[in-house]
C-alpha cells in the first residue's frame, strides 16, 4: 500500500466573529464626521484589534478618532503626499516599463509600493527605478521573480494545493485560530518540510500561504497524519464549501467523529468526489520504513495518489483528512490492501486550538429590543437603557443608532452617546445581533434633548504611576493614581500595545487571556462622561510567569468511549524545562471492559507513550479501575510544555464508557 498523494481545499468564507467585527469597522467608516474625513491619509480594518483603523496627520485627528469609535495611527504623510507620488510614479510609468506590474498607496505603510518582476527587467527598466528612488523614501520597491494572473481566490475542499515545488496535495477544511488567523488542514506527509510556500496553481504561482509554519504544524508520525498551511496572501478567503466535482457543493455545518458502517464520502483532485463505508475506525497503518500511524480511519471509498489532505464528510459533517490508499482506484475492494484510510479532522483542530469554518445554520435574528428610554442626559450626551432581547441561541451585542448613524456597539443593555451639541434633539434607535450576524428590527426611537450650556471639552488628567501589582501565566494585574477632570472621570481603557484590552471604573484592572512566559506593555487613560480621554500614561512592562498550578495539568471534560472509536482529550502545559523523569498520568474513566482498551499519550513532539494495550486473544472483560496512574520514561530531549494528549481507543464490541478527567505531571 502507498501513502496516497498531496490533496488540498480552497474555501471562500470568513470566521463569523471577524465578519462582524469587519462589518461593524464599515459602518463606523460610514459615520465619521466629515471634518475627520477630510484629514485622513487611509483606512483599514485591524484584525487583531478588531476595530476601524485611520491614518491622521496629528495627535487633534488621532483624539478625534478615538471620540468617533476608531483607532488612529498618526502618519508623516497626508493623502495629498501620497497621491502626489502616486501621480508622479505613473507619469513615469507612462504607457508601461517591463517588468513593473503593480504600483498604488499602502496605507498601513504611508507609502507607494511599486512591484518589479525581475525576470523581465531590461536597460529601460533600470533608468525607472533610478528615477523612482528620486522621488525619497516615500516610494517602496519590492523586486520579485513572479507576478500574477487572473484568478480566483477561494480555499475550497478537494481542491489541489502545491507544496513549494512538489506534486499537488488536496484541501482538507478551513479554519480559524483564535485572532482570526486563517488556516487550511491538510496531510501531514504534504506538509512535513517547514515553513514551505504553499501555492493555488503548478510552477510556483499563485501563493496561498505558509506550510508547517515554524517546524510545529506538521506530523507524520504514530500521533496521526496531519497538517496546518497558514493562509497569509491577500485575496485568499476560507469557505465552507466543499468541491463535490459536478454536483452542488456541500456546506460544513460542524464535525463528527465517525463509526464503523457510516457511509462517508471524500474530495480529493485526482479521484475527484468518492464514497464508501467505514470497516475499521482507530487502525493502525506500517507504510515500511519505519512509518507507523495509529487511530485510522480506513474505508471502501476509491482513492488515488493526489488525493491527500483531501476532505472526508459524514452528511455535511467534517470527518477526516484523506491519509493514503492503494495504488489504483478500486471500486468495492474486498481486500484489505485496496482500502482507503483518513485521519480524523478533531485530532487536528484540537491540537493546533483551530475552529473548523462552518455554513452558517443560525437564520433566526433576535427579538427587537423592548421599552428603549433615556436615563440621563448632560450638554453633551445622552445615556440609554433597554430590556434585554432573546434569540434562539444568544444576543451578542447591541448596535445603538443616533438617527441612521451607528454611534455605539455595546454587549450590556445600557449606553452613553457621547460628543453630541448642547440644547439638542437626538433620536436613537437600538438593535440586537447574534453570533450568526442575524440583527433584530430596531426599537421604538427614543427622542432626548441635550441639557443647554457649553459642553465639556476639558480631558482629564493622565493617570500617573502606573505599574504591575501581580503576574500569572495567563493574566497581569495592573494599578495606577487616579486622574482628576474639571466635571469627573468616569472611568479608565487599559491598552495592551495599541488595544484596549479592559475598561473599568476603579484604579486597578486584571488583563487576562494572555499567554505564558509573554513579554507585554501597557498604558492607561482616563476618560470622563463627555468621551474625553487622557492621554496615555507612561507605559509598564509585565512579563507572565512560564506556568500555573506547578507542573501538574487537567482536563476535566467528559469524552465518551464508544465502540470502535477513540476518546482524545488534550492539555496544554506552560511547565518549562525538560519533562520530569518519570511522567505521571492519572486516568479516571468508567468502562466495562478495560481489556478492550489501548491508552496512550502522545508527547508535543509527537512521540507516543503506549500506556495500556489490548491483550488479543479470548479474554474476560474487567471494569476499568477508578483513578488508574501510570508512569512514564520520557524519551530524550522530551520538553515539558505543549500540547499532550490522551487516546483512548476502543477495540471491542457490546461496551461503552466515559474518560471523565486525567491529569499530566511532568
Amino acid at each position: 500500500m502507498t501513502i496516497g498523494a498531496f490533496t488540498a481545499v480552497q474555501s471562500a468564507s470568513a470566521d463569523v466573529s471577524v465578519q462582524q467585527q469587519q462589518d461593524e469597522a464599515h459602518q463606523r467608516f460610514q459615520s465619521l464626521s466629515q471634518d475627520l474625513r477630510g484629514q485622513l491619509a487611509g483606512h483599514w480594518f485591524d484584525a487583531s484589534a478588531g476595530k476601524l483603523t485611520l491614518a491622521v496627520p496629528s495627535e487633534n485627528a488621532a483624539r478625534q478618532a478615538r471620540e468617533q469609535g476608531a483607532n488612529a495611527v498618526v502618519v508623516q504623510r497626508s493623502a495629498a503626499d501620497l497621491d502626489k507620488l502616486l501621480a508622479d510614479v505613473k507619469e513615469l510609468i507612462g504607457d508601461g516599463v517591463p517588468g513593473v506590474f503593480s504600483w498604488g498607496v499602502d496605507v498601513r505603510d504611508n507609502q507607494v509600493d511599486v512591484t518589479v518582476n525581475t525576470t523581465r527587467k531590461t536597460e529601460a527598466t533600470e533608468r525607472f527605478l533610478e528615477k523612482v528612488r528620486a522621488l525619497g523614501d516615500g516610494v517602496h520597491i519590492a523586486e520579485t521573480r513572479s507576478q500574477q494572473r487572473q484568478q480566483a481566490g477561494t480555499v475550497q475542499a478537494g481542491s489541489p494545493w502545491w507544496p513549494g515545488s512538489e506534486t499537488y496535495c488536496s484541501v482538507g477544511f478551513a479554519a480559524t485560530d483564535a485572532n482570526g488567523g486563517k488556516h487550511f488542514l491538510t496531510a501531514g506527509h504534504c506538509t512535513n518540510d517547514a515553513n514551505q510556500a504553499a501555492y493555488g496553481q503548478t510552477g510556483q504561482q499563485n501563493r496561498i500561504g505558509t506550510s508547517n509554519v515554524g517546524g510545529s504544524r506538521s506530523v507524520n508520525a504514530r500521533e496521526g497524519d496531519m497538517g496546518v498551511v497558514a493562509v497569509t496572501e491577500s485575496g485568499w478567503n476560507l469557505s465552507a464549501a466543499v468541491n463535490t466535482y459536478g454536483s452542488p457543493a456541500i456546506t460544513v455545518t460542524g464535525s463528527a467523529e465517525a463509526m464503523v458502517g457510516d457511509r462517508v464520502c471524500h474530495s480529493g483532485n485526482t479521484s475527484k468526489w468518492q464514497c464508501g463505508e467505514v470497516k475499521y475506525t482507530n487502525k493502525a497503518v506500517d507504510y515500511g520504513g519505519g512509518l507507523v500511524i495509529e487511530g485510522l480511519t480506513w474505508t471502501t471509498a476509491c482513492s488515488k495518489g493526489g488525493d491527500s489532505g483531501g476532505a472526508w464528510l459524514l452528511g455535511d459533517k467534517a470527518v477526516g483528512l484523506h491519509d493514503g490508499g492503494p495504488s489504483q482506484c478500486v471500486q468495492n475492494p474486498t481486500n484489505d490492501a485496496d482500502l482507503s484510510i483518513f485521519q480524523p479532522v478533531n485530532e487536528a483542530l484540537r491540537k493546533w486550538n483551530l475552529t473548523l469554518v462552518t455554513g452558517s445554520g443560525d437564520t433566526t435574528a433576535p427579538s427587537a429590543p423592548a421599552n428603549a428610554r433615556s436615563t440621563g442626559t448632560t450638554a453633551s450626551s445622552v445615556s440609554l437603557a433597554w430590556d434585554a432581547s432573546t434569540d434562539n441561541v444568544a444576543v451578542t451585542g447591541y448596535d445603538v443608532y443616533n438617527g441612521s448613524t451607528l454611534a455605539t456597539t455595546v454587549t450590556r443593555t445600557t449606553a452613553t452617546i457621547s460628543g453630541l451639541k448642547a440644547d439638542n434633539d437626538y433620536t436613537f434607535t437600538v438593535k440586537a445581533k447574534d453570533a450568526a450576524g442575524n440583527t433584530s428590527a430596531a426599537s421604538a426611537a427614543v427622542t432626548a434633548r441635550t441639557r443647554p450650556g457649553a459642553a465639556d471639552g476639558e480631558a482629564p488628567t493622565v493617570p500617573a504611576n502606573l505599574r504591575s501589582t501581580g503576574v500569572t501565566a495567563s493574566s497581569v494585574s495592573l494599578a495606577w493614581d487616579a486622574s482628576t477632570d474639571n466635571v469627573g472621570v468616569t472611568g479608565y481603557q487599559v491598552l495592551n500595545g495599541s488595544t484596549v484590552a479592559a475598561t473599568v471604573t476603579s484604579t486597578a484592572a486584571t488583563v487576562t487571556g494572555l499567554n505564558a512566559d509573554t513579554a507585554y506593555t501597557f498604558s492607561v487613560r482616563a476618560v470622563d462622561a463627555a468621551g474625553n480621554q487622557s492621554k496615555l500614561s507612561a507605559e509598564v512592562n509585565a512579563r507572565t510567569s512560564g506556568n500555573t498550578g506547578g507542573r501538574t495539568f487537567t482536563n476535566d471534560t467528559d469524552y465518551p468511549i464508544r465502540d470502535y472509536q477513540v476518546a482524545i482529550s488534550a492539555v496544554r502545559s506552560t511547565a518549562t524545562g525538560s519533562a520530569k523523569n518519570p511522567i505521571t498520568v492519572k486516568v479516571d474513566a468508567t468502562h466495562t471492559c478495560l481489556e478492550d482498551l489501548n491508552v496512550t499519550l502522545v508527547a508535543p513532539s509527537g512521540r507516543a507513550y503506549p500506556l495500556m494495550r489490548t491483550p488479543g486473544g479470548g479474554y474476560s472483560c474487567h471494569p476499568f479501575p477508578a483513578d488508574r496512574t501510570f508512569s512514564v520514561v520520557p524519551g530524550a530531549g522530551e520538553t515539558a510544555s505543549g500540547t499532550w494528549t490522551l487516546r483512548i481507543g476502543d477495540n471491542g464490541p457490546g461496551d461503552t464508557g466515559v474518560l471523565s478527567s486525567w491529569s499530566l505531571t511532568v
